[in-house]
C-alpha cells in the first residue's frame, strides 16, 4: 500500500493548482477564502495529502468557529480528493478528527463537494459522521452550463426572465465592473435596503469588504454594477471566479432596480466574462425546493429558476463529533434556530 503523508499546506500556488484541477471545486476551498478568514482573526487549518513522490493527492481547508457552547471546525466544500480512494478518504478524515481534537473543538462540520446520493450518505455514515442540524454553505444550487452559447441559455430561460432582460435593455441600463474594495461601501448600503425588503440579516460592511479584498487582489472577484443612464445605481452583484466556476455570491438591488429589472442584465454580463476566462459552470448559488413555500429564500429561488438552470444537490453537512455531551447542546440550539429562521 503506497504511503500517504498529511502535512500543513504552505504554498498558495500549489494549493490552488490542485484545488482547481478538481472540476467540482469552487472558491469554498480556495486559498484566498481562508486568507479572508485569517483577516477576520480566525484560526485556519489547511492540510494536504501527498504520496511517496511528493504529489498532492488530497486537501482540505477549514476555519475554527467559536461559540459559547464550544468551538467547531468548519470545512465547507471539502475535502477535495478522489472519493473512490478508500485509504486516502480514511486517512484524511482521521486527520480531520485529529485537527478537531488538537484545536479543542466539540465537532468538525463537513459539507463535501459530493452530489447527494444514497452512496454519499452511506459514506458519511461509514466514516462515523452524523447529519448536521444546520447547513454549512449551499447544499442545493442552481447551475448553468456555460459551454452552451448565450442564445441557447436564453432559449431555456422563462418568458418572464427574457421579458425582464428586454425591459432592462429598453431602460438603457448601463453595466460596469469594479475590483475596488472601496466600492463595497455602496454595495453594503444597498444590501441594507435589500435585507429589509426580503427580510434577511445583512452582513456587516467589514465582513463584505474583507471578503472582497481577499479575492479581488488576485482577480478572483468583481462587482457588477447596474446604473441608469443618469448614473443612479440600481443593482450590484458580487461575483467570484475560481477554477471552473463563476459564483453568484451576493446580489443587492434598490427598489428602483427591482422595478427596472436590472439584475438579469448583470448576470448576462458576468456569464460573458466567465466564458472569456474559460469557465464552464455558472453557480447561481442557493435555491430551495419547490415545495418549501414558507422558506425565506423561496422567492429568490424562483428568480434563479427563471434562468432555466439545472439543479445540483450536494451531500448535506455532516458532523464528526468529538465531545458528545456538548454536541447535544449544539444540536438542540441549532435545530431551534433553523426552525425559527425558516431555513
Amino acid at each position: 500500500m503506497p504511503k500517504i503523508a498529511i502535512i500543513d499546506a504552505g504554498n498558495r500556488e500549489n494549493w490552488d493548482k490542485f484545488i482547481k484541477s478538481d472540476k467540482s471545486s469552487n472558491f469554498l476551498q480556495s486559498w484566498d477564502f481562508y486568507v479572508f478568514h485569517e483577516n477576520r482573526g480566525k484560526k485556519v487549518v489547511r492540510k494536504i495529502a501527498i504520496n511517496e513522490e511528493g504529489e498532492i493527492i488530497g486537501a482540505y481547508a477549514g476555519v475554527i468557529e467559536t461559540a459559547k457552547r464550544g468551538k467547531h471546525l468548519a470545512i465547507a466544500g471539502g475535502p477535495i480528493l478522489d472519493w473512490k480512494n478508500k485509504s486516502l478518504v480514511k486517512k484524511i478524515f482521521e486527520d480531520i478528527k485529529g485537527e478537531t481534537s488538537r484545536n479543542h473543538c466539540v465537532f468538525a462540520r463537513v459539507r463535501p463537494q459530493l452530489e447527494l446520493s444514497d452512496a454519499s450518505l452511506a459514506l458519511m455514515n461509514n466514516l462515523g459522521l452524523v447529519r448536521a442540524p444546520m447547513y454549512l454553505s449551499v447544499e442545493y444550487a442552481g447551475i448553468l452550463d456555460l459551454k452552451k452559447p448565450e442564445e441557447e441559455i436564453l432559449a431555456g430561460a422563462s418568458q418572464g426572465f427574457r421579458r425582464k432582460l428586454r425591459k432592462a435593455k429598453k431602460n438603457e441600463i448601463v453595466v460596469s465592473t469594479s475590483s475596488d474594495p472601496e466600492e463595497i461601501s455602496t454595495f453594503y448600503k444597498i444590501q441594507l435596503e435589500t435585507a429589509k425588503r426580503n427580510k434577511f440579516f445583512a452582513f456587516s460592511e467589514s465582513f463584505l469588504k474583507k471578503q472582497f479584498e481577499a479575492f479581488a487582489k488576485n482577480d478572483e472577484a468583481k462587482l457588477y454594477i447596474a446604473k441608469t443612464k443618469e448614473g443612479e445605481i440600481l443593482a450590484e452583484n458580487f461575483m467570484i471566479f475560481y477554477g471552473n466556476e463563476a459564483s453568484y455570491h451576493y446580489g443587492v438591488s434598490s427598489d428602483l432596480g427591482t422595478k427596472y429589472s436590472a439584475a438579469p442584465l448583470l448576470h448576462m454580463e458576468a456569464m460573458k466574462d466567465a466564458r472569456s476566462r474559460g469557465i464552464e459552470r455558472y453557480n447561481l448559488w442557493g435555491i430551495v425546493g419547490l415545495e418549501e413555500k414558507s422558506h425565506r429564500f423561496y422567492g429568490v429561488s424562483e428568480f434563479k429558476r427563471s434562468f432555466g438552470c439545472s439543479e445540483l444537490k450536494y451531500t448535506p453537512a455532516h458532523d464528526l463529533v468529538i465531545d458528545k455531551p456538548r454536541y447535544l447542546l449544539t444540536k438542540v440550539i441549532e435545530t431551534a434556530r433553523k426552525k425559527r429562521r425558516h431555513v
